[in-house]
C-alpha cells in the first residue's frame, strides 16, 4: 500500500495553479482539492491533478459526493487518493470504498488513459493501482463514528479523514469549537486508526490542535486552507501600505 505522506497539508478550493506550485517550492508534504465545496469542474481538477503529478506533489480530492463517479473519476486522473464525505455506517462504508478499488476487492469500473500511460494494462495493473492510491473515507457524521472500527477493517479503506466541523454538528453540539466532547471523538478516532495500524488525517488550523494531532499520532497535519492564506496576505499587505 502507498504511503501517506508525513508532514503539513495544504487544503486548496480553487484551480489555483500557481499556489500548487508554491506549495511544491515549500515542501509542503501534500495537498487536499475540495471538489465537494470548491469551483472544480472536471478539466479543472485534471489539469490540477496533473500538475501535480508532474511536480511530485501527492493530491488528494475530497470527492463531491460519495457516488461512483465522483470517487472513479479522480483516480483516473491520476490522484494519489480520494477522501470520501458523508460516510453514513459500515454498510454505506462498504459500498461506497469499493468504488476505489478494483474487483475482486471493490468495484471500481476501468477506463484507459493516464494511470496506465495511454496503453493497455498490464497483468499487474490492477493490484498495482489499488496499492498505489489510497481511500481515505470520512469520519464526519455520527454513524461513521459509531462504526469507526469496523470501517477501518475494510480492506478498501487505506485511512481516514477526520471531518471535526461536520462530526460535532451532526453530534449536535453545533458549531466545532474544539471542546472536550469534540476533541473525546477526535481521541476514538485516532485510537480506533491506532489499533487498526491504519493512518489518519487532521484539519489543524491552530497550533494547539497540531500539538494535539501530533501527540495522537495523526500522519498528515492540513494546516492552511487557500482562502486564509489569501485573508492573511491580503491583511498583511493592507496594513503595511497603511503604515506607510
Amino acid at each position: 500500500m502507498a504511503e501517506l505522506p508525513t508532514g503539513s497539508g495544504l487544503w486548496l478550493s480553487t484551480p489555483n495553479l500557481a499556489l500548487l506550485e508554491l506549495a511544491q517550492a515549500r515542501g509542503v508534504a501534500a495537498v487536499v482539492l475540495d471538489v465537494e465545496h470548491g469551483t472544480f469542474d472536471l478539466a479543472a481538477l485534471d489539469g490540477m491533478i496533473l500538475l501535480a503529478c508532474a511536480l511530485g506533489l501527492p493530491v488528494y480530492a475530497k470527492v463531491l459526493a460519495p457516488e461512483r463517479g465522483p470517487i472513479q473519476q479522480p483516480l483516473d486522473f491520476g490522484a494519489a487518493g480520494v477522501i470520501i464525505p458523508h460516510v453514513a455506517g459500515i454498510a454505506h462504508a462498504q459500498a461506497v470504498t469499493a468504488f476505489a478499488k478494483f474487483p475482486p476487492s471493490g468495484s471500481r469500473s476501468f477506463a484507459g488513459g493516464r494511470t496506465i500511460g495511454y496503453g493497455a494494462p498490464g497483468d499487474d495493473f490492477f493490484k498495482d493501482q489499488d496499492r498505489a492510491t489510497l481511500c481515505l473515507p470520512m469520519i464526519e457524521t455520527a454513524e461513521a463514528l459509531a462504526d469507526v472500527e469496523a470501517i477501518l477493517a475494510l480492506d478498501t479503506v487505506d485511512g481516514l479523514f477526520v471531518g471535526p466541523s461536520d462530526l460535532s454538528l451532526r453530534r449536535g453540539r453545533g458549531r466545532y469549537q474544539r471542546s472536550d466532547e469534540d476533541y473525546a471523538d477526535l481521541e476514538r478516532i485516532a485510537s480506533a486508526a491506532s489499533r487498526a495500524g491504519k493512518p489518519w488525517i487532521m484539519p489543524a488550523w491552530t497550533a494547539l490542535e497540531q500539538q494535539w494531532a501530533r501527540e495522537l499520532e495523526a500522519r498528515l497535519l492540513i494546516v492552511a486552507d487557500e482562502q486564509a492564506i489569501l485573508s492573511d496576505g491580503l491583511d498583511a499587505a493592507l496594513a503595511v501600505a497603511l503604515i506607510n
